[in-house]
């Protein structure tokens, strides 16, 4: 195995990559704010352009939110086999460069080029060549981020967006980290963040001086990641096989909940985290499972599966909603909710049931 400290790794994102394809598509979506997603009241945005972030728009809003933000925005319906077409053709570019290839979505993905298939030295000139290739091949902007691992290769890659590119060395790595909010790492959500703050933890240089001990103590098994990534480690393999079998949200509250209606709001979020996912990895399942943790730590879990993969995020949230209720009244107050869609497919085909949960903390 290459050392840690030698690999070449790539983080490839396309820029604002469904939106870039329907300007790319239609000229007359050129140059103006677009949303990709639903309009609707229950409508949630997968991304948006360049031109509609300048108001504030990002991907995961409301679409009521976004229309109040910025009335001219255009929103657009999904076009999944568009996308999924394009995300072909820029793998097939990967794969002049390289065999292990770990795709994380249809626009983003890692690239291990220690060894690479034109023999070329230098990732960041590898990282340019592939850049050229995806605008001449597809006519779409992607931005790259090259590093000795994953995380700093993904940090990286949002360094010079849209479309540029930059690299953080080993002997920058450190000093990169700790100088860094622990909001913007890779991996740490604003649940997390909020919780390290109130410990204290702010920035990289923060994180690193807690010992392995205290973070495993209060983030459990992410404790050892976060005390290797405040040091630039990162020991990840890049993946050529990762494949998930589920794919699930949950939150755990400040205050217990007791009350239905304020627990069956709480889904809302979960619900759409999940969807969010779903959409951007072109997937979708048909059992729908909530969990509920109570104040005492026991829990329950009910699951509902459908003849056909949920559509929507209403579909998953109209069947949460109905499963939550078949727990009420609770048995003590509610902590924890989770939502989780598994029995998943892409393009018709089954996923692997034995690969482990992808999950996402609120």
């Amino acid at each position: 195995m290459i050392p840690a400290s030698v690999r070449k790794i790539i983080h490839v994102d396309m820029d604002a990559f469904y939106a870039s394809v329907e300007q790319r598509d239609n000229p007359e979506l050129r140059g103006k704010p677009v949303a990709v997603g639903g309009e609707g009241p229950r409508g949630v945005l997968t991304t948006a352009s360049y031109e509609a972030r300048k108001f504030g728009i990002h991907s995961a809003m409301p679409s009521v939110t976004a229309a109040r933000k910025c009335p001219d925005l255009i929103f657009v319906r999904p076009r999944f086999d568009v996308y999924k077409a394009v995300s072909q053709q820029i793998r097939e570019i990967f794969a002049e460069y390289a065999t292990l290839i770990e795709p994380l979505s249809l626009d983003e993905a890692y690239l291990d080029v220690t060894e690479n298939l034109k023999g070329m030295e230098i990732a960041t000139e590898i990282a340019l060549e592939i850049r050229a290739r995806i605008k001449s091949v597809t006519g779409l902007n992607a931005s790259a981020g090259i590093s000795y691992n994953k995380f700093l290769a993904k940090m990286a890659s949002d360094l010079n967006k849209p479309n540029g590119q930059a690299v953080i060395t080993p002997k920058h790595g450190p000093a990169f980290v700790e100088a860094l909010p622990v909001k913007k790492f890779h991996g740490v959500g604003p649940a997390t963040a909020e919780r390290m703050k109130r410990h204290g933890i702010e920035t990289g240089a923060d994180l690193k001086s807690r010992s392995l001990q205290f973070l495993t103590e209060h983030f459990g098994k992410s404790g050892p990641y976060f005390y290797g990534i405040a040091r630039g480690i990162d020991e990840r393999q890049v993946r050529a096989d990762r494949i998930r079998k589920s794919v699930g949200a949950e939150d755990t509250y400040m205050r217990d909940i007791d009350d239905l209606q304020l627990a069956t709001a709480e889904l809302r979020p979960l619900a759409e985290k999940v969807w969010r996912h779903c959409t951007t990895h072109g997937i979708s399942g048909k059992t729908v499972t909530v969990k509920v943790k109570y104040s005492d730590f026991t829990q329950a879990t009910r699951s509902r599966t459908g003849v056909q993969p949920c559509s929507g995020v209403s579909d998953i949230l109209d069947a949460a909603d109905a499963l939550l209720a078949t727990v009420y009244p609770f048995k003590r107050p509610v902590r924890l909710l989770g939502v989780t869609l598994s029995s998943l497919s892409n393009a018709g085909a089954e996923i692997d049931e034995e690969q482990p949960q992808l999950g996402f903390d609120l």
